[in-house]
C-alpha cells in the first residue's frame, strides 16, 4: 500500500470534520422553530401563581383561625 502524504491526510481528515458541522448546523437549523415553546407572558405567570398560592380555605376551622389572625394585626 503507498504512503498517503500527511498533509493529505490532514486535510481529509478536516474536510469530513467539516461535513459533520456542516450537516449538524443544517439539521439545528432545520429543527430549531419547532423546538421553540410559545412562553406565557409574565402577566399569565403572575396570575397562576396567585391561583395557585390564594387558593379557598375549606376547613371552617382554619378559615376561622385565619381571620382572627388578620384582626389582631
Amino acid at each position: 500500500m503507498k504512503d498517503i502524504n500527511p498533509i493529505i491526510l490532514l486535510l481529509i481528515i478536516l474536510a469530513v470534520a467539516a461535513a459533520i458541522a456542516l450537516v449538524a448546523f443544517i439539521i439545528y437549523r432545520v429543527l430549531r422553530p419547532r423546538l421553540k415553546e410559545e412562553k406565557p407572558s409574565d402577566e399569565q405567570i403572575l396570575q397562576d401563581e396567585m391561583n395557585r398560592m390564594l387558593q379557598d380555605v375549606d376547613d371552617p376551622e382554619a378559615a376561622r383561625q385565619i381571620s382572627n389572625y388578620k384582626e389582631d394585626e
